[in-house]
């Protein structure tokens, strides 16, 4: 059916406790047909979807849903309980416009938590809106050898009352007909809850008692079991460390199969537009308009769209972690390491994610209901050591440790070590200063165990890819253009070496090609060759061949020149005198800023800067960079640019620095204001430095 013929447009809020499937349902009745936002004023997310229900004769009833964050009780003092009572009055803003009051209200009950979750229904009921029950996962109920009587628990709670199971499908039309009929008729609850907590839990007692038979089963039991493995200090420990290994691998296995895709795809894109200019005739460097293209769209989309698939899966695991019923476990468990450091125990997800990039890391924090701890935990993400600092670690520990493994394995550990202490220390501090206040004591419900719905996990995948895609993913595109135009101008034209070696090249070509005529022409074709005239003309080739690598290294002297004398290279000589007591010359400030689009892109500035080449897939090219970098000079000719202290320096300071402007972007856009975004620059630069300046001292610099 068609939107537009639609005769009514009814508005319901979806509300219910954590881990009653509210989310699953919204997404059955919705599919991909909604929106993620935030509540405004609030870091807590806003999903409202549409979808229709088959009326009479008149035409189809458009419904706008709007999913409420989960809450335990409506008169609790947070956030999410402050956003849900706002909502219910029409007292809140959604989509640019103020909502009235919605027309009804869906409640999702969890069939096997009935008891506890009836006391947020009275609370509901005592808003006299049309309300429609629906007794989510029947079908588990059932197995545990629950009955839930539907006629005596809506003679109970006043209103109709509908079983489903939202994983499935099972009675969700039939949900969506009584819907209709109850909002359309305004049809207002006739039970009258107590609203003195005391009397609410008997009333809900009462009504749990009068509409629910038989007793939990076995399967109870294997429930009980399971969670004294999985919350025990020692077992549930060993448990989330096994689990969440898993889940880190899986991250970055599966996640290296599509970014290679990606990367190959703007790989050939970029060749694509070489040979564009190539057919024009413009070459394959057809000036300004190419550079812009290749380097600073198609790399700026580029550098956007690789991070999907590590975002995407990320929420897929959790969304399989959460249904499952494990999640809640895990967090418990956690609790007990992260709350002395002032976070809780939501916020070991998040900082796991972190090592496979912050930018999903952040987005996870979601989960986290305090919003100070969720803060707090935003602007230490960083610190986790992600994938994009490992081509530096891989680089810095090769010049350490040319011939040593073990050594620079283990300094690769001590670089995983000093990111996580550098976390929980920084969100210590932030706890007992800027984010002062009680800590939020972890109540949550450990729901039961169930298979875990793929269509959930796969709508929260696919929803959060396009939340990074269509807000962050613009600003990090913008900031790509930025970086590139800085390095491409001004236009220095050709290094004067670089002239002097083609120069000579192409005299020593022309001389070669006349002997190479000379000799050919005092021979018929095809007759056999003297030793000597043979010897000759092998000598001609490899004379050849060193022409050609005297071309090749005058185009990586134009890489290098055009490098060091852009704007991004006059930038780097104006930092370096704040840089020089880290070890740093004007070089190497010139890797320190461009890294700031992505701590990766040091390694390639730096082979451009240093050995006039990015590398590639070749290893003999790769190597020979390497030598280079390491045997690199200084502009006095006599220092190395890559001593042993500037190499430990560097290490240390890309541990702990904000090398990421994507990720500031993010924060800023996750914590609520550019603010907090500037603080977490401050905060993580200053460290950084200090722990540098220390360590290069330490090691000998001078």
């Amino acid at each position: 059916m068609s939107t537009a013929s639609a005769k009514a447009v009814l508005r319901v809020a979806l509300l219910g406790n954590p881990n009653t499937g509210k989310t699953t349902l919204f997404n059955r009745l919705t599919g991909l047909r909604h929106k993620t936002s935030n509540f405004p004023g609030t870091t807590l997310e806003a999903r409202d979807g549409r979808f229709e229900v088959a009326g009479d004769d008149r035409g189809p009833v458009l419904i706008e849903a709007v999913d409420l964050p989960g809450i335990y009780s409506l008169e609790l003092q947070q956030l999410e309980a402050e956003v849900c009572r706002a909502v219910l009055a029409g007292q809140t803003a959604l989509k640019g416009a103020r909502l009235q009051e919605p027309d009804g209200v869906l409640l999702v009950l969890d069939a096997t938590n009935l008891s506890r979750n009836l006391a947020l229904a009275g609370e509901a009921l005592r808003r006299r809106l049309p309300t429609v029950v629906a007794v989510n996962m029947i079908d588990l109920a059932t197995r545990q050898g629950l009955e839930v009587e539907q006629e005596r628990l809506s003679s109970a709670l006043g209103c109709p009352v509908v079983a489903i199971c939202a994983r499935s499908g099972e009675g969700v039309e039939a949900l969506k007909q009584q819907l209709v009929k109850t909002i359309e008729a305004r049809v207002v609850p006739t039970a009258t809850p107590p609203g003195d907590p005391g009397g609410l839990r008997a009333w809900a007692d009462a009504a749990f008692a009068s509409s629910v038979r038989g007793r939990f089963s076995a399967s109870e039991d294997w429930t009980d079991r399971a969670d004294r493995v999985f919350t025990h200090p020692v077992a549930g420990s060993l448990a989330f460390a096994l689990i969440m290994a898993v889940v880190f691998a899986g991250i970055f296995w599966l996640a290296q199969f599509p970014m290679g895709w990606i990367e190959g795809l703007f790989s050939l894109l970029g060749s694509g537009i070489d040979w564009a200019w190539a057919t024009a005739g413009a070459g394959e460097t057809g000036g300004l308009l190419h550079d812009l293209l290749k380097n600073g769209v198609v790399a700026g989309v580029g550098g956007v769209v690789v991070f999907i698939p590590q975002i995407c899966l990320l929420f897929f695991l959790i969304s399989l972690l959460e249904d499952s019923g494990y999640l809640a476990r895990a967090a418990f468990v956690m609790d007990r390491v992260l709350r002395p450091f002032g976070l809780p125990g939501h916020a070991f997800m998040p900082l796991l994610s972190s090592h496979a990039c912050a930018l999903p890391g952040i987005m996870a924090t979601r989960c986290i209901p305090d919003p100070k701890e969720r803060l707090a935990t935003i602007l230490v993400a960083p610190f986790v050591t992600c994938s994009a600092r490992l081509p530096v670690y891989v680089l810095l520990t090769g010049l350490l440790f040319a011939d040593q493994p073990w050594l620079a394995g283990l300094a690769f550990v001590g670089c995983y070590a000093l990111g996580i202490a550098a976390a929980v220390l920084s969100a210590l501090l932030a706890r007992r200063t800027i984010l002062r206040g009680p800590a939020r004591p972890m109540a949550l419900e450990l729901p039961s165990y169930k298979r875990p719905s793929l269509r959930t996990a796969a709508i929260a995948a696919y929803d959060r890819g396009l939340i990074f895609l269509k807000k962050a993913g613009t600003a990090i595109l913008a900031v790509s253009i930025v970086l590139w135009w800085l390095g491409a101008f001004p236009n220095v034209g050709p290094s004067p070496e670089a002239k002097r070696v083609r120069t000579e090249a192409a005299a020593q070509a022309q001389q070669i090609e006349k002997q190479s005529a000379t000799l050919a022409g005092a021979h018929a074709p095809g007759a056999p060759r003297p030793a000597d005239v043979q010897a000759a003309f092998d000598h001609l080739a490899a004379e050849s061949e060193r022409i050609g690598v005297s071309v090749a290294e005058a185009d990586r002297l134009d890489a290098r020149y055009a490098k060091a004398n852009s704007l991004l290279g006059k930038l780097g000589k104006t930092v370096e005198p704040v840089l020089r007591p880290l070890g740093y010359d004007w070089q190497l400030s010139v890797g320190v800023l461009a890294s700031f689009a992505a701590r990766e892109v040091f390694v390639g500035t730096m082979s451009i800067v240093v050995a006039g080449s990015e590398g590639g897939d070749d290893d003999a090219e790769n190597q020979r960079i390497r030598e280079a970098l390491a045997t690199a000079k200084r502009d006095d000719g006599k220092t190395l640019i890559f001593t042993p202290a500037t190499c430990w320096s560097l290490l240390v300071y890309y541990v702990l620095a904000m090398q990421c402007i994507p990720t500031l972007i993010v924060t800023a856009r996750e914590a609520g204001g550019a603010k907090w975004a500037f603080l977490q620059l401050a905060w993580m630069s200053a460290v950084a430095y200090s722990a540098a300046l220390v360590v290069y001292r330490l090691a000998g610099g001078a």
